[in-house]
């Protein structure tokens, strides 16, 4: 999630995360609503024990929240026992003390369940890995660049590097950490988010230019933004969202094949990720758009937006609301009003980041959810 880099002039988090606000959001009257949260293991420690994680979902479960999205693919590591992070990066798991012995996704799924939750987990990191993780030492030649041969590229203030979506190996790759995931657990979807994309300045390592100039038959512009070399660099990253559809569907047909990406033309101009066509092809069966603004005619623009209202006649369209960063919390107003926006434009629902901002007001969040409410379903149609 980009929630730092989309929020500008953010002053709309001031509470700490223990203060239990006193303004009364606005309840729902809707028996179908998505109300999902975001699970990470980044500023948050949900995921680090069952305990924690039992708690975290009963507690969902008693404020009516419908859906999970556990991270599974974060700093370079699998937050799931996996043969395929075993064999390529070498090692099977996230080091994380409170990751070992144990399988994270599969109490997940389990106690989800169990509380009717759906359970869809987060491939939070895409593309995306951090510059001295095991994945970027061990495997240099996935890695892409800029012009100049740089790679590492700033999230924050960390150093990251981006392995390459046009490179066969790092596509086998993700295919089967996707195929291994939707095959060994009683997942109801998978997500993708903005990190499933490349910065545009990047593109420019030798795996690439040799490809473009095979199908091209000239070298990549020096200019990142022109728009042609834009146009194709996305193309090939769409050609590997349709392999990620055609391996989740091959391996389980009514996994919901789910995206997070930020608005559309922020998605494309900076990260290369075309999803308005992705969705108009069918291969994204639920939307979720990142909208992490504090100012209210900021927020309801991007929700008004034309690709939002063509989504809406296709698949449930909810968005994405920030509640928090590290130990400061949104005010629960601006939670209340956004929500409420939500709702006006007959949206889908909402989804949190993160869980552990969600914070100490349990009454606010269950005026804002106080009856139970059912999962919109993908809307079956064939008007792409």
């Amino acid at each position: 999630m980009l929630a730092i880099s989309l929020l500008v002039g953010f002053t709309g988090y001031n509470l700490p995360l223990n203060a239990q606000s006193t303004v009364p959001p606005v309840p729902s009257t809707a028996t179908q609503e998505l109300r999902g949260v975001w699970l990470t293991n980044i500023d948050s420690d949900v995921l680090f024990s069952q305990r924690n994680l039992s708690r975290a979902l009963q507690r969902l479960h008693r404020l009516n929240f419908n859906t999970i999205y556990p991270t599974v693919w974060n700093w370079g590591y699998t937050l799931y026992p996996s043969a395929i992070a075993e064999l390529f990066i070498g090692r099977s798991v996230d080091p994380h003390p409170g990751l070992q012995g144990r399988d994270m996704l599969a109490e997940a799924v389990d106690q989800g369940h169990r509380l009717g939750m759906a359970v869809i987990p987060w491939f939070e990191f895409g593309l995306m890995a951090p510059a001295d993780s095991a994945l970027a030492q061990r495997h240099p030649e996935w890695l892409t660049q800029r012009r100049d041969g740089s790679r590492i590229v700033f999230e924050g203030r960390d150093p990251r590097v981006w392995l390459n979506p046009f490179h066969p190996e790092v596509q086998q790759f993700i295919l089967d950490l996707v195929k291994e995931i939707v095959t060994n657990y009683d997942v109801d979807g998978f997500q993708l988010d903005d990190h499933f994309g490349m910065p545009v300045e990047l593109g420019y390592d030798p795996y690439t230019v040799r490809l473009y100039e095979e199908q091209r038959g000239q070298s990549p512009p020096d200019d990142p933004q022109d728009p042609v070399w834009k146009q194709w660099r996305a193309e090939q990253i769409t050609r590997l969202m349709s392999q990620v559809f055609e391996t989740i569907k091959q391996q389980k047909p009514d996994c919901i094949v789910a995206l997070s990406p930020n608005p559309k033309a922020y998605a494309y101009d900076t990260f290369l990720q075309d999803w308005g066509i992705w969705e108009r092809r069918g291969w994204v069966e639920e939307l979720i758009i990142q909208v992490y603004r504090n100012d209210l005619d900021r927020f309801v623009m991007e929700l008004e937006r034309p690709e939002v209202t063509l989504a809406q006649t296709h698949i449930p369209v909810g968005i994405g609301i920030l509640t928090g960063l590290r130990n400061r919390s949104v005010e629960m107003q601006q939670i209340a009003r956004q929500v409420q926006a939500v709702r006006d434009r007959r949206l889908a629902g909402v989804s949190f980041f993160f869980y552990e901002t969600l914070g100490n007001r349990d009454g606010a969040f269950r005026t804002l959810f106080p009856r139970p409410a059912t999962r919109p379903s993908v809307i079956a149609t064939n008007q792409r």
